[in-house]
């Protein structure tokens, strides 16, 4: 028998801690609706992959994907009223927006991988092209369409709301755009119907379902059954273009970057900032978005040493609140310092130091381990260098020489001669700052002759 722990907190699984979210969300009265709408569409799409099995229609299958993103899109508003229910903790703290970002960025995501899925299909297809039962072809089209625009219509999506709406549009959009255009033209009436950017969802579905009819006719009356793999292409094209800028525009989101379309707005109430009363900087400024409609934001303020702290942040606050929700605001006083001025005579100690001081050096790496041609370590079972240079004094320790040649314009302090064989053996030293103007360097164990070309010092 092990020790039993009476008062310890017994850990949840992870499929526990899934039902207690569940229920939590299943406490709301709205999500009633999108739990019954999902077990509808469960239902529908068993009986359409049924009928696709059953005709032989890869264009139905391919618009029965659909309705698996439609089940998709319901499991996302879920996600979005929990995260509505859901606070900040210290774990998460700008909370849970992200999560039904990721979510619609996965919805798109699958959506697409499903439309090559068909397009592979549909390659294969037209070596080899079965026989297509049309029994049950147009009556899968109907009921697949009926439920596709009664769940977009009836259930307010806000995440797929939100980015049909910010993303940039598809080709379908734009070419149904241009008809709209032409069909206004002549009919002004319509122009409120078809004008404004239609849904991409409804689009999507509309099209494919014309697709389908398309196919069933032209198999009906000539047999041609290649035209239902043209109607698969079609709808799975149609898909990608649609999911497309989704993806891009969700992803672009989890990538924390700054929305095009309000950088010029970030960059005018920057100035405004900048421009109150006690501030002298604003620096390190940056903006992301957070979710879907939401930006945050962290920016440095440098203000003045007589300005009041709390009244510009507040100030700051009030300016950047109008497009950033979350944000932070580090306001710092100007840290300038006024430099000290020397007034009177300067000391002669100021000037003059005692010429023995002695600046102890790191001694170098001996010799022992090193390589004498390339200052090296030398290894036993490394190769020999490719390179050598012969370059003298490689291997000595620097020492810095005063310089005894008197100036003209010297402050007329006597300089002495000081042989360079003592200041070798001394090691390094240190003349005093009013005696000498420059330093040489000079190196220990120096040979004495470089070449052929060997000078005489000078007296």
């Amino acid at each position: 028998m092990g020790t039993i722990h009476l008062f310890r907190k017994p850990q949840r699984s992870f499929f526990g801690k899934l039902l207690q979210e569940f229920r939590l969300v299943a406490a709301d009265r709205r999500s009633w609706k999108i739990l019954l709408f999902g077990a509808i569409n469960l239902t529908c799409t068993g009986f359409l992959l049924m009928w696709c099995s059953s005709t032989n229609s890869i264009a139905l299958t391919a618009y029965t994907y659909l309705t698996i993103f439609d089940l998709f899109s319901l499991m996302t508003c879920l996600i979005s009223y929990w995260v509505m229910m859901r606070k900040p903790s210290p774990v998460y703290s700008f909370g849970f927006e992200r999560l039904e970002v990721l979510a619609v960025f996965a919805s798109t995501v699958l959506a697409q991988l499903g439309a090559l899925f068909i397009l592979k299909e549909s390659a294969e297809r037209f070596l080899e092209q079965p026989e297509i039962h049309t029994g049950r072809l147009l009556v899968g089209t109907f009921v697949a369409l009926s439920f596709n625009l009664f769940t977009m219509l009836s259930i307010r999506n806000k995440p797929f709301a939100y980015v049909s709406e910010a993303a940039s549009t598809s080709w379908l959009q734009e070419h149904v755009a241009d008809l709209s255009r032409s069909l206004c033209g002549i009919i002004p009436g319509l122009s409120s119907i078809f004008l404004p950017r239609m849904n991409p969802f409804v689009l999507i579905d509309l099209a494919g379902a014309f697709a389908l009819c398309i196919t069933y006719m032209l198999i009906e009356i000539n047999n041609f059954f290649a035209v239902d793999t043209a109607s698969a292409i079609a709808i799975a094209l149609m898909t990608f273009g649609t999911m497309y800028p989704m993806s891009v525009y969700s992803g672009k989101v989890l990538l924390q970057t700054t929305p095009p379309h309000v950088i010029g707005q970030l960059d005018k109430l920057i100035r405004e900032v900048s421009t109150l009363d006690g501030v002298l900087e604003v620096r390190n400024e940056h903006f992301w978005t957070l979710g879907f409609g939401s930006l945050a934001g962290s920016v440095h303020v440098r203000i003045r040493r007589d300005a009041n702290e709390q009244m510009v942040l507040a100030h700051v606050t009030n300016r950047l609140y109008t497009l950033v929700s979350t944000l932070t605001v580090q306001i710092f006083k100007d840290d300038w310092i006024r430099p000290a001025l020397l007034s009177g005579p300067v000391a002669a100690n100021v000037l003059n130091f005692s010429d023995h001081h002695i600046i102890p050096m790191p001694p170098l790496k001996g010799t022992d381990d090193s390589n004498p041609v390339t200052s090296t370590p030398a290894k036993p079972s490394s190769p020999p260098p490719e390179f050598s240079f012969n370059t003298p004094g490689k291997n000595m320790n620097p020492v810095i020489l005063l310089n005894t040649q008197t100036r003209p314009y010297g402050l007329g302090l006597n300089h002495g001669h000081t042989p360079y064989s003592s200041m070798l053996n001394q090691g390094l030293a240190v003349p005093g700052i009013g005696a000498t103007q420059g330093f040489r360097t000079g190196f220990t164990n120096m040979p004495s002759r470089y070449g052929t070309n060997n000078r005489q010092p000078r007296p």
